[in-house]
């Protein structure tokens, strides 16, 4: 736990990356399996414990010292693992053995519930400031030192000297701690073997298209289909001995097709295939809205797949499998991979699939249209018209190169994002709660409402604010500070760590669409909602109406 205190805090106060990398190989090269791997476990957020759990740790501390004292010193820090560490009152035990990451790590996964909270007391008794800071952050999930999964994998490709997508290719098929995968990349055992798993390939990302990229564009070298409002989504489905696998994967890799069994039953042949997985009803295409009923449903019931039916609009083909027939080997699966192949070659393909199999009869399963344009005339035109749907279902378009390969990664220049104008709205400010991380000492998460004029008891017009949503992004860090004093400035109230404030301040808060909500006492949900702008300049009263944003959103 030493070495692996002292390289979490060297990581979080270390801001250039080739700190970072240099930091973290030396740590590879000088700690022993598995303690070094699952330390790549959690800085990949792919370390978990069943019963640690962050109000777990909120209880101990309570116990231990003055409610009041902590609610102040937590206000304060901002941010729960570090104030904890150094409030917890040290009892050193003089045969506490210091135990390794691995020992830890074993400890806290396979402990009953009732065995977590000791464990957890006499690792806090005698740890330092510090190694208590690493234990909570380790268990709580919440190990943000800034590096990313993306740059985390560079650095081990850096650290074996192997190419950043070879890492990417095996990732989704290894499991922590690592161990063949750390031998493999020093060159001391073989490339870990995946051919046999149900895996993610990581997914090809776009660029949001520029001004200035326009310009430079030969537009006769790209095609460009809708963007849809859903979530991008990878069907990987296999061909073994039991028969066919299936799984469905969102594009971090996370599998979800335990919410959408209905999705993957609609596959009848082995392939992987990218797409946007989307709600229907009657038969078309229907609100992101209705397609978060059934995200998060480990297994949604019948009833909730027939109310609210899911499918998919797919873009991209990266594996067939075919079967063929040999005459010594007789009958057997040939993977064919696409990824070296052009788009145009890609989706010939995937369009063939659509002709030849079963695919053909469901509806809810179709082919992403392609268009051309010439120009970024007829490009502007094809948004304006793709875009005009009021229930914002297509949120703009993709360009995407004809002769493009899928690599994992977001390189320049191969697909752009060509996303509709956001919409707009004056709303109030209402709520303010500090952030986390570098902005744990500021208030910088806000929560925003529209105003809904009534009647008093008296009869006296009158007017209050229902909140739409909450918003944490779109300012800079001059504007953050400024809006952190006058939260502080302007408190009418508390509960907990949120802050109420003044009804005097005017957000012009930028989103991609409006749905209605029966979660929401305003009955609205915005769709990606980020500060546009600050309006020190408005009066709060003229911020825009509920009935009217209703009205205009066609919500009821």
């Amino acid at each position: 736990m030493n070495q692996l205190s002292q390289l979490l805090d060297a990581l979080y106060f270390t801001s250039s990356y080739l700190a970072k990398s240099r930091l973290l190989r030396d740590y590879l090269a000088h700690t022993p399996d598995p303690d070094r791997g699952w330390v790549i476990a959690a800085l990949a957020g792919q370390l978990t414990f069943p019963f640690f759990k962050r109000n777990t740790i909120k209880q101990l501390i309570l116990e231990r010292t003055d409610p009041v004292l902590f609610q102040l010193s937590y206000d304060y820090v901002g941010e729960m693992s570090e104030t904890v560490a150094h409030l917890w009152p040290t009892q050193l035990d003089p045969k506490f053995v210091m135990p390794s990451v691995g020992e830890l790590v074993d400890t806290l996964q396979h402990a009953q519930k009732n065995e977590v909270e000791p464990y957890l007391i006499h690792l806090l008794n005698n740890f330092t400031p510090t190694q208590r800071w690493s234990l909570l952050k380790l268990g709580s999930g919440g190990l943000r030192v800034g590096l990313s999964a993306r740059r985390l994998k560079q650095i081990l490709a850096e650290y074996g000297q192997v190419d950043v997508a070879e890492i990417e290719n095996l990732w989704h098929g290894l499991t922590p701690p690592y161990t063949n995968l750390l031998h493999w990349l020093e060159g001391n055992g073989d490339k870990p073997d995946i051919s046999d798993k149900l895996v993610f390939q990581p997914v090809l990302l776009a660029h949001p298209l520029q001004a200035d990229d326009i310009e430079k564009l030969d537009f006769y070298e790209y095609l460009a289909e809708a963007k849809y409002d859903g979530i991008r989504v990878q069907v990987v489905v296999k061909q073994t001995d039991m028969g066919l696998e299936k799984a469905l994967f969102s594009r971090t890799g996370d599998d979800i097709s335990g919410a959408f069994p209905d999705v993957l039953d609609r596959f009848s042949f082995a392939g992987v295939f990218d797409g946007e997985l989307l709600a229907f009803k009657n038969g078309e295409i229907s609100s992101f809205n209705d397609l978060q009923q059934r995200l998060n449903k480990k297994k949604p019931s019948k009833k909730l797949q027939v109310q609210y039916p899911c499918g998919l609009i797919l873009y991209d083909i990266l594996t067939l499998s075919e079967n063929s027939t040999d005459e010594r080997n007789g009958s057997q699966v040939n993977h064919r991979v696409l990824t070296h192949l052009p788009l145009h070659n890609r989706q010939q393909i995937l369009t063939d699939i659509f002709a030849q199999s079963a695919l053909a009869n469901e509806p809810l399963i179709r082919q992403s249209e392609v268009f051309s344009v010439a120009d970024a005339a007829e490009l502007t035109a094809l948004r304006e018209s793709i875009c005009r749907d009021p229930n914002g279902y297509i949120e703009g378009l993709m360009l995407k190169r004809k002769d493009s390969l899928y690599t994992a990664g977001r390189p320049k220049g191969i697909w752009y994002k060509y996303k509709r104008d956001a919409q707009l709205v004056d709303a109030v400010i209402m709520y303010a709660q500090r952030g986390s991380g570098k902005r744990s000492s500021f208030y910088s998460d806000f929560t925003f409402g529209l105003w809904i004029k009534e009647l008093s008891e008296d009869g006296t017009p009158s007017a209050r604010l229902l909140p739409i949503g909450k918003a944490y992004s779109g300012f800079t860090d001059k504007e953050l500070k400024a809006l952190d004093k006058w939260v502080r400035q302007n408190t009418i109230g508390r509960f907990g760590p949120v802050k109420e404030v003044a009804k005097a301040l005017v957000f012009e808060v930028a989103f991609d669409a409006a749905h209605s909500s029966k979660r929401h006492k305003s009955g609205v949900a915005l769709r990606f909602p980020r500060i546009h702008r600050i309006r020190w300049d408005k009066p709060a009263a003229e911020a825009d109406q509920l009935i009217e944003f209703k009205q205009l959103h066609a919500i009821p």
